[in-house]
């Protein structure tokens, strides 16, 4: 992945009476002798070598054209020929799709190569500009909400999740695959935004809540490099989780919405490292985020808010954290919402009573100390 080519010619010979399809577009189709067909994909942009797939079948087509932020944009859908009608009312999530992710992360990082949705015999993936689908024109994940909330039924998973990577995968790839979670933590994470542009935020959190129940903690999410090795299958909920953890920090949802956008631009078409995206976030959120993705990227503890009410003061500090970690965090009591600034030492605030809950945005256990 660390030496994507600048673009591709993808030529494919297969039987008549079949069609080809592959990333890119189509530059020419040569009928040949011997009763076979070759068709000639041309792929504008740099392309990541896992990203290139060729689908052989009995493809039927239909197409329309989106104005996206860049200008009409070709978004074109091959399905089998029983499936056509079906397709066409289940793959109007595409559009909407498009619409949602441009808003958070910026244009399609690929409108040479236009955007195709091909049915496979699979369950799918994130082919460039030719995302793969086999999710049996279902909602969910083959109709099961992966968040247990009744959320994840109201779009196609497969749909969503895939064309979340033509940003964060195609577009932004890294360069070790232990670094993996830069493409299946920002997906992730693209479920739940897609929710909130369309569903509302209030729907978008307890869709990523919802997601906790499938975070193992065996491993972080880091895996390790230089030798092919990812991390852990949590760097999709968890790493949801974290970047869902971290948008309540900046604490201004335009901010955080031109971060996500500013790392598609700034790291348009390359290959990164963890460093470079930690250090961009670090540097455009205006925190020092560095004990709190060591925390959650290279550790498997979860932070602790351990606390004690007792005579009229809350005493509060974090445990099972890095060194150096202080994450702020919003609470409620006294009957309002307020910022604690835990570190590893205790700390203490006034209460007026028995009620005190964590804000349930943040990814993190609580501890309640009881004599």
């Amino acid at each position: 992945m660390y030496d994507e080519v600048d673009s591709m010619l993808i030529s494919v010979t297969n039987p008549k009476g079949l069609s080809n399809i592959s990333n890119g577009r189509l530059r020419a189709k040569v009928e040949n002798n011997d009763n076979t067909l070759t068709s000639h994909w041309f792929v504008n942009n740099p392309i990541n070598n896992y990203g290139v797939n060729v689908n052989i079948a009995d493809y039927v087509h239909f197409s329309e054209v989106y104005e996206g932020e860049n200008g009409p944009l070709d978004m074109d859908y091959f399905v089998l020929s029983y499936n056509l009608e079906k397709a066409k009312e289940h793959f109007t999530d595409a559009p909407k799709m498009m619409e949602a992710f441009e808003h958070w992360f910026g244009p399609y990082p690929f409108y040479e190569d236009g955007f195709k949705l091909v049915e496979v015999p699979y369950l799918g993936m994130e082919h460039q500009s030719s995302v793969t689908y086999g999710n049996q024109y279902k909602k969910g994940y083959l109709g099961r909400d992966l968040s247990g909330t009744g959320l994840g039924l109201k779009f196609d998973f497969l749909i969503i999740h895939e064309s979340g990577h033509e940003w964060f995968a195609n577009n932004i790839t890294y360069i070790d695959i232990a670094d993996m979670w830069i493409h299946e933590g920002f997906t992730n994470y693209s479920e739940n935004l897609f929710l909130d542009y369309h569903h509302g935020k209030e729907a978008s959190s307890q869709y990523v809540i919802g997601t906790r129940k499938g975070i193992s903690n065996d491993r972080p999410i880091i895996g390790y490099y230089n030798v092919n090795k990812e991390g852990s299958s949590d760097m999709y909920p968890k790493g949801g989780n974290m970047l869902h953890t971290l948008r309540q920090l900046v604490e201004d949802d335009e901010k955080w919405r031109q971060i996500l956008r500013g790392l598609n631009k700034t790291f348009y078409h390359q290959t990164v490292t963890t460093k470079q995206i930690e250090d961009y976030i670090s540097d455009q959120s205006g925190i020092d985020l560095s004990a709190f993705f060591n925390q959650y990227l290279r550790t498997t503890m979860i932070p602790t808010l351990e606390y004690e009410i007792k005579d009229g003061k809350l005493k509060y500090r974090w445990t099972e954290i890095v060194a150096d970690f202080d994450m702020p965090i919003q609470v409620t009591f006294n009957n309002k919402k307020h910022w604690i600034f835990p570190n590893s030492e205790w700390k203490t605030t006034p209460i007026l009573s028995e009620n005190f809950e964590i804000d349930s945005d943040f990814y993190v256990n609580v501890k309640k100390i009881t004599n």
